[in-house]
């Protein structure tokens, strides 16, 4: 139980039908919800299995966990576990590695954590610059900020915000120092850009210390390695991602089954890969969903299949 923990803002799940419509196929199956938050996409899938079907939360935030527990706990298909989906394949018991049926990371920062102001990650909350999902990593946002030297802060703003002022911020930032809230850090962004263009930049900035912060791009690529041990043959991963990096590098492991998107060929020059992406095209949410949930807006869904090994 977590003390100082007040009003848990719920995160609406995205893409809800799309998701577990395609994650569950096999009702007695052990699932996994890397991204468990509030527990709106594993009770939804606990609501699609049998008596005999398993659910694994992950999550490595506590107040996440503590507002699933509520919702779910009493469920005894349902198993909480803290921690980071990155290191998936340590988290879970040994004994289910290759059973699994199904696989959902619903990937970003959750509706609670954005609007918690004392978490760091907005940028129209003045907070702490902090940016942690969880209490296991270890850099905060105010270390990135205030610590890092030009070139690798002026890099991971151009790489993981795809923000073409990346330089000019970096420099600013360096100048400003210390800076001390998320207040504080989005006044030196916007005293340096256009009025018209602020939101926008400042979101790319944000994002790209919040990636750094969590390493959310390594993590992702070792959950996907990861997922091709765990599970069966015929098990699904979903993913849904809110940005281009998330999206390439999904969309590049599903279609060869490696980090590098290097499709390999056999002898006779067909194509060789654990796991096949089941939908050509990215899968969006539907107008009147966006409507009713804007944090769905940018959202990509992609779904892939494990190969039997026979094939």
């Amino acid at each position: 139980m977590i003390a100082e923990m007040t009003t848990y803002y719920e995160h609406i799940p995205v893409m809800l039908n799309e998701t577990t419509e395609a994650l569950v196929t096999d009702a007695d199956g052990i699932y996994i919800d890397g991204t468990l938050g509030g527990g709106g996409h594993s009770e939804r899938i606990l609501s699609l299995l049998s008596e005999k079907g398993q659910l694994y939360g992950i999550d490595q935030d506590d107040e996440a966990l503590e507002a699933a527990g509520e919702r779910l706990n009493h469920d005894p298909r349902f198993y909480p576990i803290k921690g980071n989906f990155g290191y998936l394949s340590t988290l879970l018991p040994p004994q289910i590695h290759g059973q699994v049926a199904g696989i959902l990371l619903d990937l970003g920062v959750s509706t609670h954590q954005i609007k918690e102001g004392e978490r760091g990650f907005s940028f129209q909350e003045d907070g702490p610059l902090d940016m942690r999902m969880g209490n296991l990593s270890g850099v905060t946002a105010y270390q990135v900020v205030n610590e890092y030297d030009y070139e690798p802060l002026k890099n991971l703003i151009f790489h993981y915000g795809e923000e073409r002022a990346s330089r000019e911020i970096a420099k600013e930032i360096i100048a400003a120092r210390p800076i001390e809230t998320t207040g504080d850090l989005a006044k030196v962004i916007r005293s340096m850009v256009p009025e018209r263009f602020a939101v926008k930049t400042l979101a790319r900035v944000f994002q790209a210390i919040r990636i750094e912060v969590n390493r959310e791009l390594k993590m992702l690529e070792e959950v996907l390695v990861q997922s091709l041990d765990l599970l069966k043959p015929g098990g699904r991963i979903v993913v849904l991602s809110y940005h281009s990096l998330e999206d390439r590098i999904v969309k590049h492991f599903f279609r060869s089954g490696n980090l590098e998107g290097k499709i390999e060929k056999d002898f006779y020059g067909n194509p060789l890969s654990p796991i096949n992406a089941l939908n050509k095209q990215v899968i969006t949410p539907s107008k009147e969903e966006v409507n009713n949930n804007p944090a769905a807006r940018s959202a990509k869904m992609r779904v892939a299949e494990k190969v039997a090994e026979d094939n």
